[in-house]
């Protein structure tokens, strides 16, 4: 079965996570992705062995994943060998990727107008931390930018530190826009014939996974730039609640019909006829009061429970799991949102994020874990690039490949 990026090659000079899982996407659904690392060790996510200092099993799955479906090509651009190489093989690709700074490429030659001139055809992307503009030049990770976009400052209870949403969330928002940002070019490329320059930032990744309440702030609702305590929500219909094992979420507008339909399920005729409560005015005007109200009625079942009676009721509800239960949650697996593959570095199948977009006709697919530093170094020179065994001797000689 043809993959729907067969034929688009990808120069991906990225590190850690965001620009990798970029090209990660476009490697799932069939681009020739050729990773390019340092000799000196490669990608330093190479040596990721462990989350905030505890170890996450026994493979590099940070690295490992994010840089599946790929080649890998060791070059040293500090030299003139390794420089020409990149050269080259810009000249036989579409895509060229980097999160690496504007003032490294600059010195490897590798600059946008450098790069466009050997070809115009080119699609350039950068994953930059704040965007090509402005005066913020300060190092960019997952959690200052969210720090800075404002989205840990809603988190959390009042008076309380605010909360990192984690997950490398705005890395892999921020991977995402870069793929999409890159397949719009490349349409674009197709119908003028010539490349262009693209940005996917983190900061910009981070605005836009906070969207609906920056929208809503921007509008004019001031009230979204601070954090709101769980027992003053505005609509409490539309909450957490604890049941009696666990916590649950329930979502539903503040409409008259909803609330008879769930103080139907309460086992609470006081609480179903108060007057209070009658109204969406006096459920938002006495908003506290029924929160107090519904968490008492809601401790007295199971989750579990709760979602036995509310599910035929058509009301939006759920659990709040967490990941060992997601793990092991049949939708994830049955639509491939988890899949297994073989890793070689410990010789067995292991459980890995698949893909999160399926296709009917070309669905994109893990083939490959990440690999060796340099496994295709080689095949890449001689292959793709013309040169001769005894040229590629000569730059291994020089240091310019591993």
């Amino acid at each position: 079965m043809a993959n729907a990026l067969d034929g688009i090659r990808v120069i991906d000079l990225t590190v850690w996570f965001q620009g990798p899982v970029a090209a990660q996407h476009l490697a799932d659904f069939g681009a020739e992705v050729i990773k390019v690392e340092r000799p000196q060790g490669g990608d330093l996510a190479r040596g990721v062995r462990s989350i905030k200092a505890v170890p996450v099993g026994d493979w590099n799955q940070y690295f490992l994943v994010i840089n599946r479906n790929k080649k890998s090509m060791a070059v040293d651009l500090k030299e003139a060998g390794g420089r020409e190489i990149l050269h080259k093989l810009v000249k036989e690709s579409d895509v060229f990727l980097s999160n690496l700074s504007s003032e490294n490429l600059a010195a490897w030659q590798l600059s946008y107008e450098e790069l466009r001139e050997i070809n115009p055809r080119l699609v350039y992307a950068m994953n930059t931390g704040y965007g090509p503009f402005g005066e913020i030049t300060k190092p960019s990770f997952d959690m200052t930018v969210q720090a800075l976009t404002g989205l840990m400052a809603r988190q959390g209870e009042p008076g309380q530190p605010p909360i990192y949403l984690g997950m490398g969330s705005g890395d892999a928002i921020g991977g995402l826009m870069a793929a999409l940002g890159i397949l719009i070019a490349l349409q674009q490329r197709d119908v003028t014939g010539v490349g262009q320059y693209l940005d996917a930032s983190l900061y910009g990744a981070q605005l836009f996974l906070g969207a609906p309440s920056l929208q809503g702030y921007l509008a004019g609702d001031k009230t979204l730039a601070q954090q709101r305590s769980r027992t003053d929500a505005p609509n409490p219909l539309w909450n957490m609640y604890e049941a009696s094992d666990r916590w649950l979420m329930l979502c539903l507008e503040n409409g008259d019909e909803h609330w008879s339909q769930l103080s139907g399920t309460l086992d609470d005729e006081a609480l179903a006829g108060d007057e209070r409560f009658a109204t969406d005015t006096g459920r938002s005007g006495h908003h506290a009061e029924l929160i107090a109200a519904l968490d008492a009625a809601i401790a007295n079942q199971t989750a579990d429970e709760w979602m036995e009676r509310w599910r035929p009721l058509g009301i939006p509800a759920s659990p709040i799991g967490n990941l060992e239960e997601l793990a092991n949650d049949p939708q994830a697996w049955e639509n491939d949102y988890f899949v297994e593959t073989y890793c070689e570095e410990v010789q067995r199948d292991v459980n890995v994020r698949g893909l999160p977009v399926g296709l009917s006709k070309t669905p994109g697919s893990v083939r490959t874990l990440g690999p060796e530093l340099g496994q295709h170094t080689e095949e890449i020179l001689t292959e793709t690039l013309g040169y001769s065994w005894e040229q590629v001797v000569e730059l291994k000689e020089q240091g310019a490949i591993l």
